[in-house]
C-alpha cells in the first residue's frame, strides 16, 4: 500500500491510491455488489447465471417439477426420485393391465389379488316376483326404485340434519310426491338438502333466487319450487319469462348487420316503453309475441337491403326497396306494412332518416275471408277418426273434434281446465265465451277418454292437456304443442276453427255467433260470402 492520501468514506481505513474514497476491502465489496442482482427464485442478492437467469443454487432445478434440487450432481428431485424407484419396480399386471407392484403368490397386482366381496345371491322380489339382485327391503332395484314412500322417508331424514328444518318442507315434499316419480321426487330433495345445509337464509325467496340456474331453463326444482311457493303464497313468481323473452330480442337484434343494428335496438326499446306505459294506464299493451314478430320484420329487412340492394343505412331505403321487400311474402303484405310504418315513423322522429318511404304505400287487400276450408266429406271422415278410431291420441281428438264442431280455437283448448267441466249439465267453459257451450254425446266421449288419460299420469296440473314437460307443474301446454298435435290428420287447427265459422254465419244470424263465441260482430262479418245458395231460396 502506498502512502496514505486520505481516510476511507466508508471505514475511515487508510485510502493509499490518488484518485479513490473507499480503500482496497470496500472498493471490492461495492464491485461484487454491482455484479449482484435479485434473483427471481430466492430473492437475494446473486450473480445470476446467463442461461437461466437464477442464481447457482436456484439452478439446479428438477427436470420432472421443477423444485431445487442440493446437490450438483443430481437432476431429479428426493421426491421424484423416489416416484422413479417406484416404477421402476412396478410391473404391468396382467389382469387389468395397470402397473403395479405383482404378488408371488397370484402374479397380480394388489388390487387383483385382494378376494372380491361376494353378492348375495338373487331371489325373488316380494312385489313383482322375479328373481333379480336384491336392492332393499326385499324388493328388486326396480320395484325399490317406483316405491312412493321414498321422498317422504328422505325428506324425515333430511329434516332431522337440519338444525331448524323449514315449516314449508312437509307440503313441499307431498307436492314433489304427487307430481314427480320417486326417483326424480328423491333427487330434487337431496339437492334441496345441499341449499338448507348452508349459511345462507331459506327464506322461499331467497331460496327461489339461488336455486335458480343461470340458463334458458330455470331447472326442474327450480319451477316445482315457484309451483308450490306461488300456489301456497310464501314467494313471488320469478322473472324467467321476461329473461327468456330478453334473451329472444337479443337474438333477434344480433342477426341485424351491424350498420342497421341501432336504429332497430332503438325500436325496441321505444315498444318496450310503450308497453310499460300501457300497464301503468290500464290499456292493452303488446306482448312479448308481438314485440318478437315486430323486429322479426325489420330484422329480415335490414337483410334484404343489405344482401340484394346494397345498403348499410335506412336513409338510403326508399319506396321501391319496401316494394320488393313486400312482393317476397305478398300474404303477409299488410302485417309487415304496418310494422314497417311503426319502425320508419320511430325513425323519423328520433332523425334517423328525413322521409318515411312507407307512407304512400297501402295494402291493398280483400277484407273478407280467403282462408281454406275444408268440404264435408273430409269433415265426416275427420270425425269418425276421432269418434270411433283408437289410433289417434286423446289430446289431438279433443282439439280436433271441439274445433271441428264447436269452433275452439289452440288457445281455449289449451287453457281448458279440469274445473271447467260440468259433468251435471255436460257443458264446459271455452277461452272468453260469455255462456258455457254444452256438448253432443260424441264430443263428451272425446272429453271422458282425454280425462282419462289426463288421470294415468298422476298429475296434479289442472289443465285438460297435461304433456310430459307440464305435468309435474302447474303451467298449460306449450303453444308449440298444440300447432303440432293435428300434424296426423294432416289438417291445422285453424282450418277446423274457420270452417265451422264460416258454416254458421252463412246459415244464421252472424250477431247471433258473435254473441255465443264471444267475438266483435267485426270479426264475424269477414266469414260472410258475398255468394248466395241457389237452394236456399225460397220457391216462386
Amino acid at each position: 500500500m502506498g502512502k496514505r492520501q486520505r481516510d476511507c468514506v466508508g471505514c475511515g481505513a487508510p485510502v493509499g491510491i490518488i484518485g479513490r474514497e473507499f480503500c482496497c476491502l470496500c472498493w471490492r465489496k461495492i464491485a461484487g455488489a454491482a455484479a449482484r442482482t435479485t434473483c427471481p427464485g430466492c430473492g437475494k442478492q446473486r450473480v445470476l447465471r446467463g442461461d437461466t437467469g437464477r442464481c447457482v443454487l436456484c439452478s439446479r432445478a428438477c427436470t420432472q417439477c421443477g423444485h431445487p434440487v442440493r446437490r450438483r450432481e443430481d437432476t431429479l428431485c428426493r421426491d421424484c426420485r423416489r416416484k422413479a424407484r417406484q416404477a421402476a419396480v412396478q410391473r404391468p399386471c396382467p389382469r387389468c393391465g395397470r402397473p403395479g407392484y405383482l404378488r408371488e403368490d397370484t402374479g397380480w397386482c394388489g388390487i387383483c389379488s385382494r378376494p372380491r366381496q361376494p353378492k348375495d345371491p338373487p331371489r325373488a322380489c316380494a312385489q313383482c316376483g322375479q328373481v333379480k339382485r336384491h336392492e332393499g327391503l326385499g324388493l328388486c332395484s326396480a320395484c325399490w326404485q317406483r316405491r312412493p314412500e321414498r321422498p317422504f322417508v328422505q325428506a324425515a331424514h333430511l329434516a332431522a340434519r337440519l338444525a331448524d328444518p323449514p315449516g314449508w318442507l312437509d307440503g313441499f315434499v307431498a307436492h314433489l310426491a304427487a307430481g314427480n316419480a320417486p326417483a326424480r321426487a328423491c333427487t330434487m330433495i337431496t339437492e334441496l338438502g345441499r341449499l338448507l345445509d348452508g349459511e345462507h337464509p331459506d327464506h322461499p325467496q331467497h331460496l327461489l333466487e339461488r336455486v335458480r340456474r343461470p340458463g334458458r331453463s330455470m331447472g326442474s326444482l327450480a319451477r316445482a319450487l315457484e309451483d308450490y311457493f306461488t300456489t301456497e303464497g310464501l314467494a313471488l313468481p320469478t322473472d324467467q319469462a321476461e329473461r327468456l323473452a330478453a334473451g329472444r330480442r337479443q337474438r333477434r337484434l344480433d342477426a341485424i348487420p351491424a350498420p342497421l343494428r341501432p336504429a332497430v335496438a332503438r325500436f325496441c326499446e321505444h315498444m318496450l316503453t310503450a308497453r310499460r306505459r300501457a300497464r301503468r294506464a290500464g290499456t292493452r299493451p303488446r306482448t312479448d309475441h308481438t314485440i318478437e314478430t315486430a323486429l322479426a320484420i325489420v330484422r329480415d329487412l335490414a337483410r334484404f337491403l343489405t344482401d340484394r340492394r346494397a345498403k348499410q343505412d335506412w336513409a338510403l331505403a326508399d319506396v321501391h326497396d319496401i316494394e320488393a321487400f313486400l312482393a317476397t311474402l305478398p300474404k303477409a303484405r299488410k302485417r309487415r306494412l304496418t310494422v314497417l310504418r311503426q319502425f320508419f315513423r320511430v325513425a323519423r322522429t328520433q332523425k334517423i332518416i328525413l322521409a318515411d318511404p312507407t307512407r304512400t304505400l297501402a295494402a291493398a287487400a280483400p277484407r273478407g275471408f280467403a282462408g281454406q276450408t275444408i268440404a264435408l266429406d273430409q269433415q265426416r271422415t275427420l270425425f269418425r277418426r276421432w269418434t270411433t278410431s283408437p289410433d289417434p291420441h286423446p289430446h289431438e281428438a279433443l282439439l280436433g273434434i271441439l274445433a271441428l264442431l264447436h269452433g275452439a280455437s289452440s288457445s281455449e283448448v289449451r287453457h281448458l281446465r279440469v274445473s271447467h267441466v260440468d259433468a251435471g249439465d255436460r257443458t264446459v267453459r271455452l277461452g272468453k265465451r260469455p255462456h258455457p257451450v254444452p256438448l253432443d254425446p260424441a264430443s263428451w266421449q272425446v272429453l271422458q277418454r282425454c280425462l282419462a288419460h289426463r288421470g294415468g299420469q298422476h298429475t296434479a296440473n289442472p289443465h285438460v292437456i297435461v304433456t310430459k314437460g307440464t305435468k309435474a307443474g302447474r303451467a298449460p301446454a306449450s303453444t308449440a304443442y298444440l300447432s303440432h298435435v293435428l300434424d296426423p290428420c294432416g289438417f291445422p287447427p285453424r282450418m277446423l276453427r274457420c270452417t265451422r265459422l264460416a258454416d254458421l254465419v252463412n246459415t244464421m244470424d252472424p250477431k247471433l255467433v258473435a254473441a255465443a263465441f264471444g267475438m266483435n260482430p267485426e270479426g264475424v262479418m269477414i266469414y260472410l260470402a258475398d255468394y248466395v245458395d241457389p237452394a236456399r231460396l225460397p220457391f216462386p
